[in-house]
């Protein structure tokens, strides 16, 4: 077989090897991302006075300027910040110095404890809300009703609805994260740690000074998908919308999206919404990314 004829064959075996790929790219990515920037390109509006019903009309990037311009939009960046800000040092943190401890020789079951803080991973975000709307429920809740015969009274889900949220989503994704870490520190070398203890470094210093740097890659790789999913926050307030005085229907700009699309019936608006965001996700994977690779 001539060199032109190998090279030709392999060029066709990674076509077929990479077309699947590519064909569940374009159909679950690419396509629903292009219909919903045509979405975005265009608002209904009523046609003759009133009695024609609605007709769609190219609007260009008006949907996108109204978007930019609507003060509920901009204030679920704020909600989502002030989330991220709680949220990601006590999930990321936790999740740390849980593998960490699993890791290190003192640990006692350490199957269990794996399995144990995982299982609530495990549990859909709407049912997890559900569980936890019962225990900040007022009259119904254990927890509210102990703090309450200590003398505090807590709105779980008024003046402190964010910690609240919070709550919920470090207990969802701390087990889950810790497992990420957890494999990590499995394939750290152990003859490095041995030399690390032979120099007389203790377990303190060996967890902070070896183990933590070289596990650093997976680290930066749950914090880039930790910000992409409070970006995305959803699950856990909508549930809580319904009863709660600090939740409102645009709490977050996924909530505003939900809102403007199934709400107002405005779809143009909120895949106006849901594409700025998708943006701001991307521009913030690029920077994570960067500052990543760096490190």
């Amino acid at each position: 077989m001539s060199p032109t004829t190998r090279s030709s064959g392999g060029r066709w075996a990674v076509l077929l090897l990479t077309a699947p790929f590519f064909v569940l790219f374009t159909a679950v990515v690419l396509a629903p991302l292009g219909y919903a920037l045509w979405l975005s390109l265009f608002k209904e509006q009523s046609s003759g006075l009133g009695f024609g019903g609605a007709e769609s009309v190219f609007a260009g990037l008006g949907n996108y300027l109204a978007t930019l311009a609507n003060p509920a939009f901009l204030d679920g960046f704020t909600v989502v910040a002030l989330y991220a800000v709680l949220y990601i040092p006590l999930m990321l943190g936790g999740a740390l110095a849980l593998a960490l401890l699993l890791d290190s020789g003192a640990a006692i079951a350490r199957r269990f404890f794996q399995l144990a803080l995982f299982m609530p991973h495990v549990v859909p975000g709407v049912i997890a809300g559900l569980i936890w709307l019962y225990l900040y429920l007022p009259g119904i809740s254990p927890i509210v009703a102990a703090l309450r015969d200590g003398g505090i009274a807590w709105d779980f889900l008024g003046e402190h609805a964010l910690s609240s949220v919070v709550n919920v989503a470090v207990w969802e994704w701390i087990g889950y994260n810790m497992i990420i870490f957890f494999a990590a520190l499995q394939a750290v070398p152990r003859e490095v740690l041995e030399a690390a203890t032979i120099d007389g470094a203790g377990p303190v210093r060996v967890a902070l000074r070896v183990k933590l740097p070289l596990i650093k890659g997976a680290v930066i790789t749950a914090l880039l998908f930790t910000i992409i999913g409070s970006l995305q926050l959803f699950n856990e307030p909508m549930v809580m919308d319904g009863v709660s005085d600090g939740i409102v229907s645009t709490w977050t700009p996924n909530m505003y999206a939900y809102a403007e699309a199934f709400g107002k019936n405005d779809v143009g608006q909120a895949a106006a919404a849901s594409l700025l965001l998708a943006v701001l996700a991307a521009v913030l994977s690029y920077f994570v990314t960067t500052w990543g690779n760096k490190k």
